[in-house]
């Protein structure tokens, strides 16, 4: 099968690869000359065959949708795009909907698998009518990891991106609890060897996971982290799988405190913890330290005294 692919990054760039060989042809475009296969969109879609395939792997948002809107104007109808990247499932509805003007089919993917996804795989979570899923099919089959399971159609347009978005909030809470268990066995004199403690949870434990191994992968390259400055971003699925669960009313007290404690990273000085020491000394007379003093002792403050 002959696709064309628009985003040749980290993850497209693997993905080309990926498809490459297991015999598809790819005509990729990329914003940076080494690494695009033809000059312009125009000539990507010149180079492919009716009915075609178009795979988008840009940033989400308005590189999402202004390349969307491009395509619309060059594709024609009976073309399928499939949006490979991180949008909000509600951009796919905006998006198909400026497609099917023009007969255009359009598929929306959620994409797992990161750098490793050229070895091992790529996790696909796709939506749309099942016609146009149908017509990707070769492509999520190469794509996706060998066996039974990896690859999913969870429903219409926008389905599959909402699945991602479920997907990378819980990634948040379970790296969250990850990072906090870390932590405690760093600061604990009770363990001589964090590293090894976290590796022996690799095998026959109930915790054990692909962002353990990566996590004991990360301290045998630099143990204690010590090159890794503590400041996590979002890239915003967290932000909306939170913002879906206030929609339908469903407590997701772990996912909303990870990403909680990612803002916390940003901060040099906690402008709340400012307020929280100043209401202390007020109302209880309880010592404030000066910017950028040392921080207290663990345990210090625990004498009974009103908190």
């Amino acid at each position: 099968m002959h696709i064309g692919l628009i985003g040749l990054g980290k993850m497209g760039g693997n993905m080309r690869e990926r498809l490459r060989l297991a015999g598809h042809t790819v005509t990729g475009f990329d914003h940076s000359p080494d690494k695009r296969d033809v000059d312009s969109l125009e000539a990507m879609v010149g180079a492919l065959l009716a009915p075609r395939v178009v795979w988008v792997m840009v940033p989400s948002g308005d590189p999402t949708r202004d390349t969307v809107h491009e395509l619309s104007g060059l594709l024609e109808a009976g073309d399928v795009v499939v949006e490979g990247g991180n949008s909000r499932w509600t951009d796919d509805q905006r998006n198909a909907a400026v497609l099917d003007e023009k007969g255009i089919g359009y598929v929306d993917c959620g994409v797992s698998g990161g750098v490793w996804g050229l070895e091992n795989g790529y996790a696909l979570m796709c939506g749309g009518s099942a016609e146009h899923v149908e017509t990707v099919q070769p492509i999520f089959d190469a794509l996706k990891p060998p066996g039974e399971f990896g690859y999913v159609h969870a429903g219409p347009v926008g389905a599959g991106h909402f699945a991602k978005m479920v997907h990378n909030g819980i990634e948040y809470a379970t790296m969250q609890a990850y990072a906090e268990g870390y932590e405690l066995l760093e600061a604990s004199e009770a363990v001589t060897d964090v590293t090894e403690v976290l590796r022996s949870w690799r095998e026959g434990t109930v915790i054990r996971s692909w962002l353990l191994d990566l996590l004991v992968a990360a301290l045998d390259e630099d143990a204690g982290l010590s090159q890794i400055a503590g400041y996590a971003a979002d890239s915003g699925e967290g932000r909306w799988t939170v913002e879906a669960a206030i929609d339908h009313a469903v407590p997701l007290p772990a996912i909303t405190s990870a990403l909680f404690a990612r803002f916390s990273s940003r901060q040099e000085e906690s402008t709340a913890m400012k307020a929280v020491a100043a209401m202390r000394n007020q109302f209880g007379g309880h010592a404030v330290r000066a910017g950028g003093a040392p921080e207290a002792t663990p345990g210090a403050d625990i004498s009974g005294a009103a908190t």
